[in-house]
């Protein structure tokens, strides 16, 4: 499953995804891990939860960041949910191109049985139709 958080900065996204780490931290018998583009949040976060801060790892656009993401999933059988904050700053890309990208995640998702939570900076109705389904 994917899920997008999509709002305009300041819009309360990166708390909402925060707390979404937290409380499946408490719930989940799964390993959850949370992606960030720095480490201004690691310690909002429980300790349960395994932080990255992708942007030690170099990534310069979309198809490297589903390529990290499956490297995430295929080195921990335990991950069940994989929380992605500043996701457009991650990719490096305009929103329009990221069907190959979203289909991807699907696969893995699918495949893995791994969830997805982005937090999207775009105001819901400005989102590209394949990425609103998975708007909550």
């Amino acid at each position: 499953m994917i899920q997008v958080i999509a709002g305009r900065k300041g819009s309360g996204k990166t708390k909402r995804i925060i707390d979404m780490a937290n409380k499946a931290s408490q719930d989940s018998n799964n390993d959850i891990v949370f992606i960030d583009d720095d480490n201004r949040y690691m310690f909002d976060l429980r300790h349960e939860v395994r932080f990255i801060n992708a942007s030690e790892y170099d990534l310069t656009n979309d198809q490297m960041f589903a390529g990290f993401l499956a490297g995430a999933v295929s080195q921990n059988f335990d991950v069940g949910l994989i929380l992605i904050d500043a996701f457009k700053k991650l990719i490096k890309r305009d929103l329009m191109e990221t069907e190959p990208f979203f289909r991807r995640l699907e696969t893995i998702s699918e495949k893995h049985n791994v969830d997805f939570v982005l937090s999207v900076s775009e105001a819901p109705g400005d989102l590209p139709e394949f990425i609103k389904k998975y708007v909550i």
